[in-house]
């Protein structure tokens, strides 16, 4: 259960990214029934203001490296530095050793590199820094295209807008979706995206200009239940179907069979955890036809079978009390 999580700021901070951490994981949102977390903001020195990028502002942390160790979840913000105190990098291992869940935002997945938490791992970081992050780290495994990377106790996040999905994933794996969900609609942002143990997700859906797909997807959100093919795809898009998979492929980082399977499974899991719809019933509302088919495509794409999936998230949303954070 993720009950404590401390934040590392460093000079050169990002302040967007850092406060996307802030908004996820420091606010206190419990007149929603959401669980509040020990959060704790940590610098190189309590009350030492670290410097910002090109904002002229400060920012000061309440405590030094000695509070983050210990917590159950250590994030990195984002920073323009690349050379790095040894005495935080060394923070980092001792939470690492502790068994500390760490998460990165954009840069600060170099942070961890150059403490060594990198290697042999599977990461990301925003695409412009792709190439310098696997030059200094050749032994790490960088997914570019990706958002985020989920690699078990290591979570990082792409640039910028990017850490928001991160953060709401991590929020969902550790405290269910009812959490994320809930956080997601103060922030006024889409629910987390798909992306289950060791899986990177798909781009979501970007803003729509006025020529674009957005009314096709629209309507296959609408119509999941359906059988889809690109030929009638391409027609109610009114475009050959060439230029409709081309542009589907650009508008959305994926291929349309694997964009529609992606949101059945999406729909699948929020009909597990909101409903008491058996696994039939459940296959034909999301498009899948038949149990067997939920269960193969829920597998591969979460790691988890539905059945236990609906367990797990059912125990945090009956257990109550019992399943929530403390103040």
């Amino acid at each position: 259960m993720l009950r404590s999580v401390s934040v590392l700021v460093l000079d050169e901070l990002a302040v967007f990214e850092f406060g996307v951490l802030c908004e996820v994981f420091g606010l206190d949102r419990s007149d929603d029934g959401l669980p509040v977390l020990d959060w704790t903001v940590c610098g190189v020195e309590a009350g030492q203001p670290v410097t910002t990028r090109n904002i002229g502002v400060t920012i000061t942390p309440d405590r030094g490296l000695d509070a983050l160790p210990g917590a159950d979840l250590v994030c990195v913000a984002a920073t323009g530095l690349r050379e790095y105190p040894p005495e935080a990098l060394d923070a980092l291992r001792e939470a690492r050793a502790r068994g500390a869940i760490l998460l990165s935002v954009c840069s600060g997945v170099f942070v961890l590199g150059a403490a060594g938490l990198l290697d042999g791992r599977r990461c990301t970081v925003h695409w412009k820094h792709a190439a310098e992050l696997r030059a200094a780290h050749p032994g790490t495994v960088v997914e570019e295209d990706a958002l985020y990377v989920d690699d078990g106790d290591l979570i990082t996040g792409a640039g910028t807008a990017a850490g928001i999905d991160a953060c709401l994933y991590l929020v969902r794996r550790e405290l269910g979706g009812s959490v994320a969900n809930g956080i997601a609609r103060r922030m006024v942002v889409p629910p987390q995206r798909e992306g289950g143990q060791r899986q990177f997700v798909e781009l979501p859906v970007p803003e729509c200009t006025g020529d674009s797909l957005a009314p096709v997807l629209s309507y296959l959100i609408e119509n999941l239940d359906r059988e889809h093919t690109v030929t009638g795809l391409a027609r109610r898009a009114a475009m050959s179907e060439r230029t409709f998979a081309r542009r589907f492929v650009a508008e959305t980082g994926t291929t349309p069979h694997r964009w529609i399977s992606a949101q059945r499974v999406l729909h699948a899991r929020t009909l597990l955890e909101e409903t008491d719809l058996g696994m039939d019933a459940i296959a034909t509302r999301a498009g899948f036809g038949t149990a067997a088919l939920l269960r193969h495509h829920f597998r591969r794409a979460l790691g988890v079978a539905p059945a236990d999936y609906r367990a797990t998230f059912r125990c945090e949303r009956e257990c109550g009390e019992d399943a929530a954070v403390p103040a």
